[in-house]
């Protein structure tokens, strides 16, 4: 049997293109065979690369598509529903940037200090607020620590870092409200003088590869006021150590001179649950422009002339009373209901320049608006904040109105939609036990880029 394949003759009124087969009988002594696949190769070969070619890409193709579908889901594998999936994934691409690791963080290894209760438990014992309120992110991520076995290790030889479990924000408030740092300083030096006569680890590396949290205004320079947290500075022996902080700004600031990692403030998830399974399911987001919180009247007394630098207090004289501004200085139970029936929830700085309301509005689906001039939003390597918020300037407060009224005909829908991103309400979170891709776990990519501060490794390089 061979093949006889022919150009067909051209018709000029079908223009289509092909080849005509004809199988013909030969004699079985004729070496047909060979000289066919050799003439057959000699005509045709560029046919037949352009087949091999062509498979190639298309099988490669296809391939690639299959890897990059897996790390794009891999944010949300504890968080799927039965139909969402598929169109989460395309959508949490916008807003979330991967890592390019796996959970293990290269091989990075933390050891947990067993310090004695008084300086963590003891606090916890003595008031349910020390793990709830909005400074509360050192109690969770020490939990959240002990609870994960692929990173926690026992061992102390095999540590990467050292993580030194203070509580010092339990405490943070006198009996009139007004904030107090004054212990936290002793407290801190207090168990540092303590793991560096009990352990050899923090005297090796003067603290180079331990990690601090200091969750409250002006991060490890412990104090709320922003002159007198300058002045007082952050302590010396913590300069060299890695401080986990709420605080952040993008320019030199002497609370933020030290190795440091921004993070979020602490927002219980179950509080969150609680307010999304009360709101109906069809509701509606009636409220244009929302805040509640402190906002003074009377800007001559001493809170008035520091607190959130007047911006508060101009917001509250220019739109107090308008139609479209829920404004509202008393607590409410209802808070977060709030928030969840609201568009836009205004985040003005307060004593410092964040505010747990960049986490309650964004995680419950209303467009943060941040009024801080040079804040530095948490894990912005790897959380696009500006497809997620708004940012007025403080002295642009008096425009805000306009400044709304552009963004609800422009963007509004896609911010909101960036928003409904599970991944990105999940990085905001704490969880115990930490799950993949919350704020425990962004912590602890960011410090597995820190590796070169850990004295294991350096050793072993040197080796």
């Amino acid at each position: 049997m061979s093949l006889d394949i022919k150009r067909p003759i051209s018709n000029k009124t079908k223009k289509k293109t092909g080849f005509i087969v004809n199988m013909q009988q030969l004699n079985h002594n004729n070496r047909g065979g060979n000289n066919l696949f050799i003439v057959f190769f000699r005509h045709y070969y560029r046919w037949i690369l352009w087949f091999f070619l062509s498979l190639y890409f298309f099988t490669s193709y296809f391939a690639g598509d299959q890897s990059t579908t897996i790390t794009t889901t891999s944010l949300i594998s504890n968080h799927k529903t039965s139909s969402s999936l598929p169109s989460h994934a395309l959508i949490e691409s916008s807003a979330i940037v991967k890592p390019a690791h796996t959970s293990i963080f290269s091989g990075m290894k933390i050891y947990v200090y067993d310090l004695p209760a008084r300086y963590n438990v003891d606090w916890v014992t003595a008031s349910d607020r020390c793990a709830s309120h909005l400074f509360a992110a050192e109690v969770a991520i020490h939990r959240a620590l002990l609870s994960d076995s692929n990173v926690l290790t026992l061992d102390p030889e095999e540590a990467d870092f050292f993580f030194v479990p203070v509580y010092v924000s339990c405490n943070f408030s006198t009996a009139n409200g007004f904030p107090s740092l004054s212990h936290a300083r002793s407290l801190i030096s207090s168990a540092v003088d303590f793991i560096s006569e009990s352990y050899p680890f923090w005297n090796r590396t003067r603290g180079s590869d331990h990690v601090f949290v200091a969750s409250h205004d002006f991060g490890a320079c412990f104090h709320a006021m922003e002159d007198m947290a300058i002045e007082a500075g952050i302590p010396e022996f913590m300069k060299k150590s890695i401080i986990l902080q709420t605080f952040g700004v993008n320019y030199k600031h002497p609370c933020q001179e030290a190795e440091h990692v921004v993070i979020p403030p602490y927002i219980p998830p179950e509080s969150v649950q609680r307010a999304t399974n009360k709101a109906p399911a069809n509701r509606r987001r009636d409220i244009w422009a929302f805040f509640r919180g402190k906002m003074e009247v009377n800007p001559k007394n001493i809170s008035g002339r520091y607190y959130s630098k007047g911006v508060r207090t101009a917001i509250l004289k220019k739109y107090g009373g308008r139609r479209r501004f829920h404004l509202n200085r008393h607590r409410f139970a209802g808070y977060r209901e709030e928030i969840l029936r609201s568009v836009f929830c205004l985040c003005p700085l307060g004593w410092a320049p964040w505010s747990p309301r960049l986490v309650e509005s964004a995680v419950l689906g209303c467009v943060p608006v941040v009024i801080a001039d040079g804040i530095q939003l948490p894990f912005s390597e790897t959380v696009r904040w500006p497809e997620i918020s708004l940012t007025v300037a403080e002295k642009d407060v008096r425009n805000l109105r306009k400044i709304l009224e552009h963004v609800t005909a422009t963007n509004l829908s896609t911010i909101q939609r960036n928003l409904r991103e599970p991944a990105f309400k999940r990085a905001l979170l704490y969880n115990v036990p930490m799950m993949e891709g919350d704020a425990t776990w962004r912590i602890l990519d960011a410090l597995s880029r820190k590796l070169d501060r850990s004295y294991r490794r350096s050793r072993v390089l040197s080796q």
